[in-house]
């Protein structure tokens, strides 16, 4: 039952269909399951990005299976997917396509005709994407944005659903080309992918050694994915649930143009350790994401818990901190934990 304060809830054929989203997820990350040894958090966190039609940044170091969770996540759901190896020497047309000059051999005749690249999938792996230069990380701006590219002019739209996985790893960094601020931003979450427990990681190696072979049964099509995001989307936020995502945002912000701060009441940590704040988009993004974490744990209205089970890759990419926060060994995670702790969520 909503509380206090929420919005009417959805209709009965609405709820029945959450029911159904929520079956059919359990359904695909059994399925990743069987392919992947624990990481069961990061999996839940690429089905919530995927239901919120964002995308995900996947940061951990090499042999942790971030690859294989995300060419697992495509089949479970009978989704397209193309991986694009970042490379110092990858071009922008290596990504988009290009325009070919070909020759109608019956006729004779020569035409431009535009070839896709591997950006024309479901899901797109942009693998270790900070190794190549900003001019090819710029490529995937318009398409993650707007899914389209444009190319000699003309506009190509990529197929629906569309979603962009990229991964990064936080060791040698050397050679590579930091995303900026701006592309970032483009990320609905950044996931941090970190080491398996002894447990799981006995288990990793006795699977990967032995001639067995999980498979990976489809459990959604491409057109029951899009309704299950136009689902999510339809979930209520009550007021408060959106002015407690709006305050985590704002509250990141030490300053605003003028110098000024954003609101009077942020913390002095922030003012002492943040360069630069999260924007609207953090918002946004904190809402849907909290709305397909809902819908996942058999609610249908978003709760308190669900924003703060999403804050941390929402916003950990979108705090810029100082060089008092390095000298202090200070992490964006601690600032949006300290922050979680000093923003109280009204209750209806």
């Amino acid at each position: 039952m909503a509380q206090r304060g929420e919005p009417v809830g959805l209709s009965d054929d609405e709820a029945q269909a959450a029911d159904q989203l929520r079956a059919a997820s359990d359904r695909i990350l059994s399925e990743c399951g069987n392919a992947i040894v624990g990481q069961q958090e990061v999996l839940e966190l690429l089905l919530i990005a995927l239901l919120g039609q964002g995308h995900a940044l996947l940061v951990g170091v090499p042999g942790l299976a971030k690859t294989l969770m995300i060419r697992t996540l495509a089949d479970s759901m009978a989704l397209t997917f193309n991986r694009v190896q970042f490379t110092p020497d990858l071009m922008p047309s290596d990504i988009t396509g290009t325009e070919m000059l070909q020759e109608d051999r019956a006729t004779g005749q020569r035409a431009f005709r535009f070839l896709h690249g591997p950006i024309f999938a479901n899901v797109v792996l942009a693998d270790e994407i900070n190794r190549t230069p900003p001019k090819t990380q710029a490529a995937l701006l318009e398409a993650m944005q707007e899914r389209q590219v444009t190319v000699a002019g003309t506009r190509h739209k990529l197929p629906d659903p569309f979603f962009v996985l990229a991964t990064q790893n936080p060791i040698e960094q050397e050679g590579t080309y930091p995303l900026p601020e701006a592309q970032q931003d483009r990320f609905m979450f950044t996931i941090t992918v970190g080491y398996p427990n002894e447990e799981d990681e006995f288990r990793i190696i006795e699977s990967t050694t032995s001639s067995a072979r999980p498979r990976v049964d489809r459990v959604v099509t491409g057109d029951e994915l899009m309704a299950m995001q136009a689902l999510v989307r339809k979930v209520p936020a009550a007021g408060y649930i959106i002015r407690y995502a709006l305050k985590l945002s704002r509250l990141t912000r030490p300053h605003g143009q003028d110098g000024e701060p954003v609101d009077p009441n942020v913390p002095d940590f922030i003012k002492k350790y943040v360069t630069w704040g999260a924007g609207p988009r953090a918002g946004q993004n904190l809402i849907l994401a909290a709305k397909a974490r809902a819908l996942l744990r058999g609610r249908t209205y978003v709760a308190a818990e669900d924003v703060k089970a999403v804050a941390l890759p929402v916003l950990r990419h979108r705090v810029i901190l100082n060089y008092a926060a390095k000298a202090d060994n200070i992490t964006p995670d601690e600032i949006v934990r300290r922050l979680l702790k000093e923003v109280p969520a009204r209750e209806g």
